[in-house]
């Protein structure tokens, strides 16, 4: 059989297809990509975790050492190492925190598969060993539950979880956080239904301080209410999605007027009809009117004449929640609304957080539908970090709702993977032992990782976490102590540091499927990019909202 001429493949393709095959122009390549990105990435993780600083296609500022929103900002186009941002994202929309982890494992396998393809092993024998190791894994992952949340409703069994999710983004607040997140959670945690992420809400206010950040039961919003009532207690509250106006008929109009008389009485007629209309209102004991279009100014003189304060909603997604807040229906058309229509809220009021004007809608029942997180600090970046922790904090008490089994944190999990990992692959028959081997060396970059971040000297605390690990009992929970300035073991249980089992068991998963796709890879093709007009910079994709 005659071998081709080189470039044949390319004569074959249209022009200006790209074409590039075997191990160093692809497989290497490829690893080398994920490799770069996770060494990226990596500085990022833990407590001690350094920032970055990302400016997005829109020229918005990022500062932020959360790695979901760093990779979702970056675009990254290389083609293997979105395989691993899609991992990292799947892990976002399936526990809501771990994605670090997902990147920093994924990147770690594929720095360790080099060496074995360098020393003479083929790709399907890694991702054979890859995938009996991750195997195994996940069984050793069930015999290293050191906690388990008894109840989830209760606050001070939530906090040091909590703790730990949002340590790792806001070191120094996390004990200031945790509280205020497990308070928020506890309030809403219904006894029925399943926990929803989104009943949490945030609402940023600029000025004072990250510790005069406040959670109350209800919802805020960061508007001016439209009357001249300020306050209600206890108010009962007609929801309109339409405009709070009288409607106007499609067709027009000539009147011809004679007379003074004429003149005068032209206007009675349409004053009436909305004085009926807003007494309707007033007679069924309506004392607040919320409205998600405008609010027309003699509707508006007469809700003041009955005492009815009126608050206009600019999103209509904000109008579903307040309703959910305080069971009601949004009506789409201006009539009176029924008993079952109407919501209920204990107290609304216009008050002032800072220099910024809010409406609140407090609820004082004993389970709540919403609860809002308010949010202060003294620059966007600091709120919309703080933001983030909490959503990860609360996306934490959403994953021990379905599993409340913890494992020990610091560090301890991985450290006792890889020694268990290393005496199962010492066990296997085959080319797949080096493979388990790296496999297990890969989980010592987290405490590495996790102890070059905070300072420490990365092998001197692993041996110590290995010496501690030798002991079969109380070894299990030993991870770093980041506190200390010295490269201390600490008993994690003792000192409540504790990861969600759930968010480690998926992390793994993802992270081996996607090295082991990348690997699977041995060409890339890539068309030539299709012509036509290229979008437009700067200008906001409707889509980005």
């Amino acid at each position: 059989e005659w071998p081709l001429r080189p470039g044949y493949f390319q004569n074959m393709m249209k022009e200006g297809t790209k074409h590039l095959s075997g191990m160093h122009e692809a497989v290497f390549s490829n690893l080398e990509a994920c490799t770069e990105l996770y060494k990226t990435i990596k500085t990022c993780y833990g407590p001690k975790g350094l920032n970055k600083m990302v400016i997005n296609h829109l020229s918005k500022l990022f500062v932020t050492n959360d790695a979901a929103t760093i990779i979702k900002e970056l675009e990254v186009q290389h083609p293997a190492a979105k395989m691993i941002v899609q991992a990292s994202q799947q892990q976002e929309a399936e526990c809501g925190d771990g994605t670090n982890f997902v990147m920093i494992l994924a990147g770690s396998l594929l720095e360790k598969a080099i060496d074995l393809l360098e020393c003479g092993l083929s790709p399907s024998e890694v991702i054979k060993g890859y995938e009996m190791a991750a195997e195994q894994c996940l069984i050793i992952l069930e015999t290293l539950v050191c906690h388990t949340v008894k109840d989830v409703k209760n606050k001070e069994a939530v906090i040091p979880i909590v703790k730990t999710a949002v340590g790792s983004k806001q070191d120094g607040y996390e004990d200031f956080l945790a509280e205020l997140i497990s308070d928020a959670c506890s309030k809403i945690m219904p006894t029925q239904r399943t926990f929803n992420v989104d009943h949490v809400r945030s609402c940023k206010i600029l000025g004072s301080g990250v510790l005069s950040s406040t959670c109350l039961q209800g919802m805020i919003f960061k508007r001016n209410v439209e009357s001249d009532i300020t306050s209600v207690k206890g108010a009962k509250i007609a929801v309109y999605s339409c405009p709070f106006d009288i409607g106007t008929t499609e067709t027009k109009g000539t009147v011809l007027i004679k007379t003074a008389e004429e003149l005068k009485n032209f206007s009675v007629d349409e004053e009436k009809l909305i004085e009926n209309s807003v007494k309707a209102l007033a007679d069924l004991g309506i004392t607040c009117v919320v409205s998600g279009g405008k609010v027309g100014d003699m509707m508006l003189h007469f809700a003041n004449k009955f005492g009815i304060m009126v608050v206009r909603l600019m999103s209509k997604w904000d109008l579903r929640r307040l309703c959910k807040s305080i069971n009601a229906t949004a009506l789409p058309n201006m009539t009176p609304p029924t008993n079952e229509e109407i919501g209920f809220c204990s107290m609304v009021a216009l008050e002032e957080v800072g220099d910024t004007v809010v409406v609140s809608f407090r609820q004082d029942r004993e389970e709540s539908a919403m609860s809002t997180i308010i949010i202060r600090g003294s620059t966007d970046n600091i709120m919309d970090d703080i933001e983030r922790a909490i959503d990860d904090g609360v996306n934490s008490v959403k994953v021990l709702t379905r599993d409340q089994r913890c494992l020990p944190g610091a560090g301890a999990t991985e450290i006792e993977l890889a020694k268990q990992l290393m005496t199962f692959g010492e066990q296997t028959p085959g080319m797949e032992q080096y493979a388990i081997k790296k496999f297990a060396e890969a989980f010592e970059v987290f405490p590495k990782i996790l102890a070059e971040n905070t300072g420490l000297r990365g092998n001197e605390v692993l041996a110590n976490m290995y010496n501690a690990h030798q002991d079969k009992v109380s070894g299990m929970n030993a991870g770093i102590n980041l506190e200390s300035d010295h490269c201390e073991v600490m008993d994690v249980v003792e000192r409540k540091v504790f990861d969600i089992y759930l968010t480690k068991h998926w992390g793994i998963k993802f992270a081996v499927n996607a090295a082991c796709t990348v690997l699977v890879v041995d060409q890339i093709i890539m068309a030539k990019q299709a012509g036509g007009p290229k979008p437009r910079k700067g200008q906001a994709d409707p889509d980005d909202e």
